[in-house]
């Protein structure tokens, strides 16, 4: 078990270099699709980061598919930090910046849909999100032969702090 607790925070530019080698961690599992260290380090403010003792433990980007759906994207949690509910205050973060920002549903692909249910989650058909497949799907080699299961919540109803209503997880910190 690690020592301190979990804090959340924007990334800054300067930290692309460890938001990859996190989710270089994660690509070798097999969990997440390659991200280039070009490309996160043009959207690294856009990511939310765990972090415990200084270190980030923690990542997911909001990235905003339409005027209408935003994404998860690129959640990833070091190996050692799993289980402690840092994945799951990152998304509740993600999802609360979403709703300030206009969105109307979040959505996520993942081979663990069960991790994403218990957040209030449903799977959906991929067609249901347009925006998803032409953004990133048709350039994917996995295109056609994706094993991930497509997700939504409609932010409209999702459970949230912002309107008084109790989140998966504590927002503030984890011991």
């Amino acid at each position: 078990m690690t020592r301190g607790r979990v804090t959340l925070r924007s990334a800054d530019v300067s930290e692309a270099p460890r938001l990859h080698a996190l989710i270089s961690a994660n690509l070798e599992e097999g969990r997440l699709l390659p991200r280039t260290l070009e490309e996160l380090a043009a959207h690294a403010t856009r990511f939310v980061v765990a972090v415990r003792a200084r270190q980030i433990v923690g990542c997911a980007e909001l990235a905003a598919l339409s005027p209408h759906v935003a994404e998860v994207r690129s959640l990833a949690v070091n190996a050692a930090e799993r289980g402690n509910g840092a994945g799951t205050m990152i998304v509740e973060e993600l999802r609360r910046r979403a709703r300030r920002e206009g969105f109307d549903k979040l959505c996520a692909f993942t081979h663990v849909p069960a991790y994403f249910i218990h957040m209030g989650f449903s799977i959906v058909p991929h067609s249901w999100l347009v925006e998803k497949i032409v953004t990133d799907c048709l350039k994917c080699p996995h295109f056609r032969t994706c094993g991930q299961y497509a997700m939504v919540v409609p932010l409209d109803t999702a459970v949230d702090a912002e309107r008084g209503e109790p989140l998966a997880a504590s927002t503030a910190t984890l011991a």
